[in-house]
């Protein structure tokens, strides 16, 4: 988790005179030190994070295109640390930095056919300990978003016409044109069941961003991890024991290999449900009627179900025990992950869960297939639940582990590709 700032070195100058006349020389002898102590200095940046660094915000500012005004106000703070470099343990970029700006052009759709658009400027960070530095990035993500962020930064909404639930009300009215009881009654059921489309660009706080320097950041200053990369002495033998034995992918009901294994997280079942809880995630709902038609409505309105229910798969001759995931406003995409509390125990009688987390990124429709499609690089989902749950505070210590013959590449279950570099994060929660 990884980031890099500071703080700039400003010159300070003075026009030389014309003619080195005596008394003009003992005037401005006179007026240097006042004006020098009037000067604003910065301390000498001691490195910079290059253009071009990525930044993992999270929003503090709820935002609206219906109720949000131009050149409003936002703030958010950094969610991950960068490193001084990659693979150094000091820290450029704290986690928790804050950084402000406002809201740079807001436009609410007018028509069905008109897309609505924000645009947020960032411009200040606030580093514990250093004077506020500015600076210059443009928004490339919003996490699980269901609205296009444009090359400039510009947040673009989705049209009436490309929601499922639009194509539905659309074929109501021409029913209710040639059927006027039947067709007014079933659109009323409709809205009463599934609501109207709404393609209005709503954030709440929360929301996870992703932004890319424009211009180098200078930083005077190093931080020590938040988060200590040495487990504790009763874990590291008995998790190294566990990844010598346990599969390396879950499987489906089938018995079809599924996603590869990528967590572990050491603490008990009502710790991890806290700690998820804190870090913005949710638990997922059973498969039931209820939550099977609140998927359906998701759906067709192209909107998040943040407890939605996942697939089964299977570790240990059983489906998970736990499942999390993190999603914002469209069905479509989100973070999501499923435990199994193995065998193993530490040595201090601690549980060791086993964990697959993976990103869904779009739908994947073909002949045989409907389903989520997933990033292909797992890597990131694993650091991203690395990240969200060192956020919380709750974590002792974090580390890559290694198993023997680990995966690099393979399929899901249903014929998507993903790589590794085979290594599963290990996460030691604190105690109560």
């Amino acid at each position: 988790m990884p980031a890099n700032c500071g703080s700039g070195l400003f010159l300070w100058r003075r026009r030389q005179p014309m003619s080195p006349v005596p008394v003009f020389i003992a005037f401005w002898v006179a007026l240097a030190p006042t004006a020098l102590a009037q000067a604003p200095t910065e301390q000498a940046a001691a490195f910079s994070l290059p253009a071009g660094s990525v930044l993992y915000l999270r929003l503090e500012t709820a935002l609206s295109a219906k109720t949000s005004h131009l050149r409003d106000s936002i703030t958010a703070r950094v969610i991950r640390e960068i490193p001084l470099k990659p693979g150094a343990k000091e820290i450029a970029l704290p986690r928790g930095a804050t950084v402000r700006g406002s809201i740079e052009k807001l436009i609410p759709s007018s028509s069905p056919s008109d897309r609505a658009r924000l645009r947020l400027r960032f411009t200040q960070l606030e580093v514990p300990g250093q004077p506020p530095t500015a600076f210059a990035g443009h928004v490339t993500d919003v996490e699980n978003a269901r609205e296009t962020i444009l090359a400039d930064g510009t947040i673009q909404g989705v049209l009436a016409s490309e929601l499922p639930l639009t194509m539905l009300e659309d074929a109501l009215d021409k029913l209710k044109k040639t059927q006027p009881d039947i067709g007014g009654e079933a659109k009323k059921t409709s809205e009463k069941n599934l609501g109207k489309a709404d393609t209005s660009i709503e954030y709440p706080a929360g929301t996870d961003l992703t932004l890319v320097l424009d211009k180098p950041l200078p930083l005077a200053q190093v931080f020590p991890p938040a988060v200590a990369d040495e487990l504790s002495p009763q874990v590291g033998a008995p998790v190294a024991r566990l990844l010598e034995e346990a599969p390396q992918r879950a499987a489906g009901k089938d018995g079809k290999p599924g996603n590869p294994l990528n967590l572990v997280i050491i603490g008990k079942a009502d710790i991890i449900r806290r700690v998820f809880q804190q870090g913005g995630w949710a638990e997922a709902e059973k498969l039931t009627g209820k939550s099977l038609f609140e998927t359906v409505r998701a759906v067709m309105a192209n909107k998040g179900y943040g407890t939605a229910p996942v697939s089964q798969l299977y570790l240990f001759g059983r489906p998970e025990d736990l499942a999390f995931q993190k999603m914002l406003n469209t069905f479509a995409k989100r973070h999501h992950l499923r435990l199994w509390r193995s065998p193993a125990t530490t040595s201090d009688g601690r549980e060791i869960w086993l964990g697959a987390a993976t990103h869904d990124i779009g739908m994947d429709i073909r002949p045989g297939v409907v389903s989520h499609a997933i990033e292909p690089e797992i890597d990131k989902e694993r650091d991203k639940v690395g990240a969200d749950l060192a956020a919380t505070g709750k974590v002792a210590a974090m580390r890559l582990a290694t198993r023997p013959n680990p995966l690099s590449e393979g399929l899901t279950a249903t014929g998507g590709s993903w790589k590794t570099d085979g290594r599963l994060v290990v996460i030691e929660l604190k105690g109560p």
